[in-house]
């Protein structure tokens, strides 16, 4: 856990490199590659707070798995040949294909500088609208929404809404989880002001838990919610016609599909929750102006994403709630920097600076950049743009910051495509990913730590994210790569940037150029900024509080209220039974290629899991801790299973983080379907037909290893975190387990064998200290490996080593809850009963456990009504 922030002249204030929420840092350098983390008192995003994630951000700075020069194949490159050939390849392909057969993929995790250049150097010079973002998998959905109802992409809330607010609607968000500190800030209004709290979510989630309602929804059923309690607040009074006469405009027959059908008993049996649960909901939100309404993946990642957005902001629309402190429909982001990224352009469906495709935005766009190739139209988004990479019509593609190989749906095509693609040029910070091992050139991109820019977070606020480290190896930053290819195929001029300000400075004033308030994205005041403000740049929101004037980004003025209707849901499949849910673990980012390198924040969830109902465990004789296989039509993986009845029956769950590289199983992204919404061109990752099956193995166990080794054992079952000193694999397997042997290092090779238990462990030893165990069991136990984990960091091995244990009696601390300070909750639960311990704030003075970022006190709440029987 760092220390405080105190202050002191090498302390550099910088931004979190995980979420939406855009935590303010301040990084204190102690030596080449470490530092000191702690959160940023005085940044409006977090005050001073971080989650387990950004609190554990100086374990993964290292450069373990880097990729630190330029690589032509497989041989290192110099830079000018590098660049050369990416320019030459696309200059040629542009020649004999036309624009349009080159695309860029970026990502929410570029600052929006490196964003801009791309975007202009794609739709301005190459003359194609063929770049496409990985925040199309997570936000564009309310991009569309946004557009349609205000005429703009405006998120009309801030974080100072939810101190404002008697009522937060948490709509497809484990906020706990997925956003800790605007989690905390919830909690703090409820403890503060009595702010009610309203959880949406199929699954009883941690967030789930400590509302003071959830519903558990049938998945795909939103917009059938928010119509009926549309109807509901009409028939009841809670519309407001004055406002909507003055601001919105409302469609001819917008109001007739709200009769039959739309009344609360029939919302309660499409939706399938109790109508009482329903009705106190409705009633609730009737009788409470100040509502924020809060949503995330839930509501985006659907096949009709746009049509859920639109339905909630529909609801506050026509009720008046927005434009108002403590009222307003709340997107919030993912990444880092989708916000920026939106800002900039980086979405085939966006021109630049929040325009549109429309004839004037182009000409006024060309005309700023003296674009000389300027696209006309949107071109392809993330799904349709990889698969006309598998149909042969994209024949160079740029991926850069991201790894579509493990987060696209069905990934398995796309990982098809990228192999048959003629040339693919991949720009990241790590040397091995699923999708860099397809290309043909790859490029040592700064990391967060390395990296100079601005980022944008949920609620508008931009900030500097500022270098603490030097840039190792042959490393340059995501804009200076872009910018030299640009030149190197013959824009000079107009790709002659030499540092991030200039970038930032034209950025601005593309926003305000040609724009007499049609459009509310405009920085004024920051065109003008010299090189010293730029890097003195302190936090600000842009916008102020969007449409509190009742004037929207439309060309009367007004906002819409947009028609949408509940679709019909499909009846499960025969052959694929089961509804497949997937998301993100507390302590995990993406593709852990950070949070991979933390051993703390792998402690919580050390392997891929699918949750399951117990009705449904029963029926399908699956077994917890058992293995599995989940299957769609699209591919298949395996998982262990975890019996959880958080889970609706008929439904089942899996985490998005693991790949080819940490696990032979666990691939969710080999399993959503290849389809999107028809606006947004969001995949619906949320419900996806699947079918599940248990799985049995012969054997299973453990290897440890010293060092960063790149090893991968071969068998059925074999998955990777981090440890201190080293990496483990839990495994398991059928067959000959002796073949995990080939993996072992050279060594002193100490061993002992149970024939009878199918046992086998086996040390080896280097200069008298452990660098690898392997314990394989077919019958018997195997022992908690900590200890195991902690020899590597000794001088001298325990001569206990093969009993898996010091001499003497050992404490297992359990599976760990608290990942701030490292709490397993066997200790959690033993404190409880020793210490008498009635709740959350007398664990965390015990024990110190969810004191710090809080993602885990709603699992420290249920385990004081657990622990009676945990103890016993």
């Amino acid at each position: 856990m760092p220390p405080p922030f105190q202050g002191g002249e090498n302390v550099v204030k910088t931004t979190c490199a995980y979420c939406g929420v855009g935590c303010g840092i301040v990084a204190t350098p102690t030596g080449d590659r470490t530092a000191t983390i702690a959160g940023d008192p005085d940044h409006p995003a977090n005050h001073g707070k971080l989650c387990s994630k950004g609190t554990h951000l100086g374990e993964t700075i290292g450069l373990e798995g880097r990729l630190l020069r330029p690589m032509i194949g497989r041989r290192r490159a110099s830079w000018d040949k590098a660049l050369d050939l990416v320019a030459k390849r696309f200059r040629d392909t542009i020649a004999n294909h036309g624009p349009n057969s080159v695309a860029f993929y970026v990502s929410g995790q570029l600052l929006t500088e490196d964003y801009y250049v791309a975007n202009k150097l794609m739709k301005g010079f190459i003359g194609s609208a063929n770049i496409d973002t990985n925040s199309r998998l997570c936000m564009s959905s309310a991009v569309a929404g946004h557009m349609r109802a205000f005429g703009e992409d405006i998120v009309p809330a801030s974080y100072d809404d939810l101190d404002a607010t008697d009522l937060i609607v948490l709509v497809g968000s484990n906020t706990a989880w997925c956003h800790p500190i605007v989690y905390q800030r919830i909690q703090a209004a409820r403890a503060s002001r009595g702010t009610k709290l309203v959880v949406i979510d199929p699954r009883r989630t941690e967030t789930a838990d400590e509302a003071d309602l959830h519903l558990a929804i049938r998945p795909g059923t939103d917009v059938a919610l928010m119509h009926g309690l549309l109807a509901w607040c009409r028939a009841n009074g809670a519309v407001d016609p004055a406002y909507m006469s003055a601001h919105v405009a409302v469609p001819d027959g917008f109001w007739e599909p709200f009769g039959e059908g739309s009344d609360l008993w029939s919302t309660a049996r499409i939706c399938d929750v109790a109508p009482d649960d329903l009705r106190r909901f409705y009633d609730l939100f009737a009788a409470t102006p100040r509502t924020v309404t809060m949503f995330s993946q839930g509501v985006n990642q659907s096949l009709s994403g746009t049509d859920q957005v639109n339905a909630i902001i529909n609801l506050h629309l026509a009720t008046g709630r927005i434009g108002k402190p403590g009222g307003a429909p709340f997107s919030i982001t993912g990444q880092p920097n989708a916000m920026g990224g939106r800002e900039v352009g980086g979405l085939a469906s966006t021109l630049a600076a929040h325009m549109d495709f429309a004839p004037d935005n182009v000409a006024r766009v060309a005309r700023f950049w003296a674009a000389p190739n300027m696209a006309t139209k949107p071109g392809l988004k993330a799904v349709d743009l990889f698969r006309e990479l598998g149909h042969g019509r994209i024949k160079a593609l740029w991926v850069m910051a991201t790894n579509p190989a493990v987060s696209m749906p069905d990934a398995g095509r796309v990982r098809e495509a990228l192999a048959g693609c003629p040339f693919v040029v991949v720009s990241d910070v790590i040397e091995k990913t699923d999708t860099s091992v397809h290309a043909h050139v790859r490029l040592p991109a700064a990391a967060w730590g390395e990296k100079d820019g601005t980022v944008t977070n949920s609620d508008r606020t931009i900030s500097r994210q500022r270098a603490f480290l030097p840039l190792p190896g042959e490393v340059r930053p995501d804009w200076w790569i872009v910018k030299e290819v640009g030149r190197r195929m013959g824009w000079k001029t107009a790709f002659a940037y030499d540092r991030p300000a200039e970038i930032w400075r034209e950025h601005c004033r593309l926003s305000t150029y040609e724009n007499r308030g049609e459009r509310l994205f405009a920085l004024p005041g920051q065109a003008s900024a010299g090189n010293a403000a730029y890097g003195d740049m302190a936090p600000f929101r842009w916008g102020g509080t969007p449409f509190a004037d009742g004037r929207y980004s439309t060309a009367d003025g007004r906002a819409r209220l947009v028609p949408v209707a509940q679709k019909r849901l499909a009846k499960p499949l025969a052959d694929w039974p089961m509804t497949l849910n997937t998301g993100r673990y507390r302590d995990h980012w993406h593709s852990m290629t950070r949070t991979g390198l933390s051993p703390k924040l792998a402690r919580h969830r050390e392997e891929p899991l699918v949750e399951v109902h117990p009705d449904d465990a029963a029926a399908l004789r699956l077994t917890d801790g058992g293995l599995a296989r989940v299957a769609t039509p699209q591919g298949e993986s395996l998982f262990r299973v975890r019996i959880a009845d958080t889970q609706r029956r008929g439904e089942l769950f899996t985490p998005i983080h693991w790949t080819d590289r940490t696990a032979t199983g666990g691939r969710t992204g080999l399993l959503p379907r290849p389809l999107a919404d028809p606006i947004s061109g969001q995949p619906g990752f949320k419900a996806t037909p699947a079918s599940i099956v248990p799985v049995a193995t012969a054997w299973r166990g453990f290897l440890i290893v010293a060092g960063d080794a790149d090893i991968r054992p071969e068998c059925l079952w074999a998955t990777r975190i981090a440890v201190p000193c080293g990496v483990a694999w839990d495994l398991a397997g059928n067959g000959d387990a002796a073949r995990l042997d080939a993996v072992l290092p050279a060594g002193q090779r100490l061993e002992a064998i149970d024939a009878a238990r199918g046992m086998r462990r086996i040390a080896i030893l280097r200069d008298d200290r452990l660098v690898a165990a392997l314990f394989v069991t077919r019958d018997g136990s195997l022992p908690p490996r900590d200890w195991l984990v902690s020899q590597l960091a000794e001088p001298h091995a325990a001569p206990t080593l093969l009993a898996g244990r010091a001499p003497g009696v050992q404490v297992d601390r359990g599976p760990i809850v608290c990942a701030c300070f490292d709490v397993g909750l066997i200790t959690i639960v033993s404190a409880i009963a020793a210490q008498k311990l009635t709740d959350v704030a007398a664990i965390g003075g015990a024990l110190k456990a969810g004191t710090n970022c809080g993602s885990c006190r709603p699992a420290l709440a249920k385990l004081l009504t657990e622990g009676a029987i945990h103890a016993a």
